[in-house]
C-alpha cells in the first residue's frame, strides 16, 4: 500500500514551480543554438503537421536513421522546451526527439500527445519529399517523461510500437493504477533522484509490481526531484539517457554494459543500481546461437538482397525483432522476406512491413515508402513475436 495522498500533494507542490523555472530558462535566445556533446549538433523546431510540439533534431541530418525518442514534461508543463538542454543532447547522438507543448509553451499536456508525436514521425518517414523521407527509424521508438511527464510514459507504453520505456522521476500516484504496470512487455528503466526525490517511493513501489521477466533497470543518482536536466548538456541525466538509448535503440553493446551485469559502468558510480532480467544483447539467450544473414545457394550467384535477422529484446514470453534489408549491386523496387519461425514462435504486430501470416513461415514484403533501394542501400522492419526470438532465419529476394 502506497502512501500516495502525501505524495501527490508534494508533486504538485514541487513540479509546477519546478516547470515554471526550467521554462524560464528554456526561453533565452543562446537556448536556441545548436549544441550538444554528440556528433550531430542538435536544434528544435516545430511543424505544422504536428501542433503543440517541440521537434529536436540534428542540424544536419546524418545519414544514419534516426531512431524516435517522445518526451513528457516535468509538471506535464505544455513547454517543449522545458528540460531544452537535457532533449538537445539527445538529439545531438543521433535520435529525433520530440517534446510536448510548444517551445516556451503555456498549459498543460496529456498522454494523447506522445502518441501523436509517434504517429507524425512514422507519417513523415514515409511522406515522400519530406525532409524525414526514410531518415528515421520508426521500428525503434522510446518513451518517457519526467515526474507527471513519466505518467504520460507509463499511458503511453503499450503502444506495439514502443520499443522501451523510461521514467524519471516519477512513479504511479494510485494503487488502482498498477495495470500499467502489469501490462507492460517491453524493457523499461527508470532514473529516479534518490531518496530525497519526493517521487522516490512510487518509483521504488512500482520497482517492485513489475511483470516476472520483464527487463527492467533502475538508477538512483541523489540528486532529488530536479534531476540536471537544466545543466550543461542535461547534466549526468543527460549523459546516462544518451547512453540508455544507444543500447535499447542503436544496439551499441559497449553503452548497454553501463546497465547491465555485477560490474555495470554505472555500478562502479554513484548511481545506486538495481536490475531485473537484463543481457547485454538485448535478452537473447546465452545459449541460442546468433542469426547470421542468409547466403545465396551455390552456383546461383550474388543475391539481389541480404536479410540480417537480430532479436532487440525478450522477456518471459515475447521478443522484439529487428531485420535489416540490404540490396545487392543492383537496385531494388522492392523486396520480400521469408521469415521461417520455429514451433511455438509466432508474430503478433510488425512495423516497416506487410505482414502475410503470424506462424510456421511469414513473407514481410515492404511499405510503399521503403521498397526502393540504390544498390547496397539498407532499410530495416521490425516486429513483435510471442516465444524466446531464437532459431528463426530469414532469406531476401527482390520483390
Amino acid at each position: 500500500m502506497r502512501k500516495r495522498s502525501r505524495i501527490s500533494a508534494g508533486l504538485a507542490a514541487v513540479v509546477v514551480p519546478l516547470a515554471a523555472a526550467i521554462v524560464a530558462l528554456g526561453g533565452t535566445p543562446a537556448d536556441a543554438a545548436a549544441g550538444g556533446s554528440g556528433p550531430y549538433p542538435a536544434d528544435y523546431e516545430t511543424s505544422a503537421g504536428l501542433p503543440n510540439h517541440t521537434i529536436y533534431r540534428p542540424q544536419t541530418l546524418p545519414y544514419e536513421r534516426l531512431p524516435i525518442f517522445v518526451w513528457g514534461n516535468g509538471g506535464c508543463a505544455a513547454s517543449g522546451t522545458a528540460q531544452v538542454n537535457f532533449l538537445r543532447e539527445i538529439s545531438s547522438h543521433g535520435f529525433l526527439a520530440i517534446a510536448n507543448g510548444n517551445p516556451n509553451g503555456s498549459g498543460s499536456t496529456t498522454s494523447q500527445m506522445l502518441t501523436q508525436s509517434i504517429d507524425w514521425a512514422v507519417a513523415e518517414n514515409s511522406r515522400q519529399g519530406g525532409k524525414y523521407y526514410g531518415k528515421l527509424d520508426t521500428g525503434r521508438i522510446a518513451v518517457a517523461g519526467f515526474s507527471c511527464g513519466g505518467l504520460e510514459a507509463y499511458a503511453v507504453s503499450s503502444d506495439p510500437r514502443v520499443t522501451t520505456t523510461g521514467i524519471f522521476s516519477s512513479g504511479l500516484l494510485n494503487d488502482a493504477d498498477d495495470y500499467q504496470l502489469r501490462r507492460l512487455t517491453k524493457p523499461i528503466a527508470y532514473f529516479i533522484g534518490g531518496p530525497s526525490d519526493i517521487a522516490y517511493p512510487n518509483a521504488m513501489d512500482d520497482w517492485g509490481k513489475l511483470p516476472s521477466g520483464l527487463p527492467a533497470f533502475m538508477g538512483n543518482l541523489n540528486v532529488g526531484h530536479g534531476g540536471t536536466y537544466d545543466q550543461t548538456n542535461g547534466g549526468e541525466f543527460g549523459r546516462v539517457a544518451v547512453l540508455y538509448l544507444k543500447w535499447r535503440l542503436k544496439g551499441d553493446i559497449t553503452a548497454g554494459a553501463n546497465f547491465v551485469g555485477a560490474d555495470c559502468g554505472l555500478c562502479r558510480s554513484q548511481w545506486t543500481v538495481q536490475q531485473k532480467n537484463l543481457t547485454l544483447d538485448g535478452g537473447t539467450p546465452p545459449t541460442t546461437p546468433p542469426v547470421t544473414p542468409s547466403s545465396p545457394p551455390p552456383g546461383e550467384g550474388n543475391p539481389t538482397c541480404s536479410a540480417a535477422y537480430s532479436v532487440q529484446s525478450q522477456w518471459n514470453g515475447g521478443f522484439v525483432a529487428n531485420v535489416n534489408v540490404t540490396a545487392g549491386t543492383t537496385a531494388l523496387n522492392g523486396w520480400r522476406v521469408t521469415v521461417a519461425l520455429p514451433s511455438g514462435t509466432s508474430i503478433t504486430s510488425a512495423w516497416n512491413a506487410v505482414t502475410s501470416g503470424t506462424s510456421g513461415t511469414v513473407t514481410l514484403t515492404n511499405q510503399s515508402y521503403n521498397g526502393r533501394l540504390a544498390p547496397g542501400q539498407a532499410t530495416s522492419f521490425g516486429f513483435q513475436g510471442t516465444g524466446t526470438g531464437g532459431g528463426v532465419t530469414a532469406d531476401c529476394a527482390g520483390g
